[in-house]
């Protein structure tokens, strides 16, 4: 699958605010990695990289370009964007990790990438991470276990993935705690050159997507190219707060 971006869709801006670096704000896009990893591991994982082949390259400039575009949004800050698909099988899950992934590229920020598509996560296994000490859901269960025992090395340089964990009856009230937005606010604001993607809920069938869209500074929302009818795009895009509201990506499946 390959994103596109359809011309005049990027055109609701948002202004931030000034933004002034907290007590114990701090960098990170230097951060280590496990030396175990191998070097090619985000070519075979299908995320964007800076290889030289023409065709990964045309899909990795995709998603600079979108890249681009949500920064200009937002250029005094880093910021939370919620990834959401029309409906189940449009692709969002494909582009919040390759978008993460694009922003990660920039050596000067790093991406973390949060799956809150809690009735159907699939990001640690796109990652080939088994999440043994938990995920977002343990975290907000149990707070001791710490956030960072539940954030995943993902084989690509400065992106991190924090995934769903187990899933549970009433999976949309997390949404709605203060507890996550503690934790979205405390991973944000710890360091300065972070930006959050969240993997969420499809819009079509439930409000999780709307309640999750409150606590994201932008919203992007994926359709299924020759899939999603524009009728169900509009309908789609008219739940979310335009103030937020980035645009749409098309996801083309070859």
């Amino acid at each position: 699958m390959k994103p596109r971006t359809e011309g005049g869709k990027f055109l609701t801006s948002v202004a931030g605010g000034e933004h002034a670096p907290a007590a114990g704000e701090r960098s990170i896009a230097r951060m280590t990695e496990p030396s175990a990893v191998p070097a090619r591991l985000p070519e075979t994982r299908g995320l964007v990289h800076g290889g030289p082949d023409p065709v990964a390259r045309r899909q990795t400039d995709a998603f600079r370009e979108i890249r681009t575009r949500l920064l200009a949004m937002i250029p005094e800050r880093n910021f939370v964007t919620l990834v959401v698909p029309v409906d189940r099988g449009s692709g969002a899950s494909f582009v919040a990790r390759n978008l993460a992934a694009a922003f990660a590229l920039d050596e000067t920020r790093t991406a973390l990438l949060i799956d809150c598509n809690l009735r159907n996560p699939v990001q640690h296994q796109a990652f080939g991470i088994e999440p043994t000490t938990g995920g977002l859901v343990d975290y907000l269960e149990h707070p001791a276990l710490g956030m960072q025992s539940v954030i995943y090395a993902t084989g690509a340089a400065r992106l991190r993935l924090l995934p769903a964990g187990r899933s549970r009856n009433g999976d949309g009230e997390y949404f709605s705690s203060f507890r996550l937005r503690a934790a979205l606010d405390s991973l944000r604001f710890r360091y300065i050159d972070r930006y959050l993607f969240l993997d969420g809920p499809a819009v079509t069938g439930a409000p999780d997507a709307r309640i999750l869209s409150e606590l994201a500074d932008l919203v992007v929302l994926v359709a299924g190219y020759g899939r999603d009818t524009p009728q169900a795009i509009s309908q789609a895009a008219a739940v979310f707060d335009p103030a937020i509201f980035a645009g749409v990506v098309f996801n083309e499946r070859p």
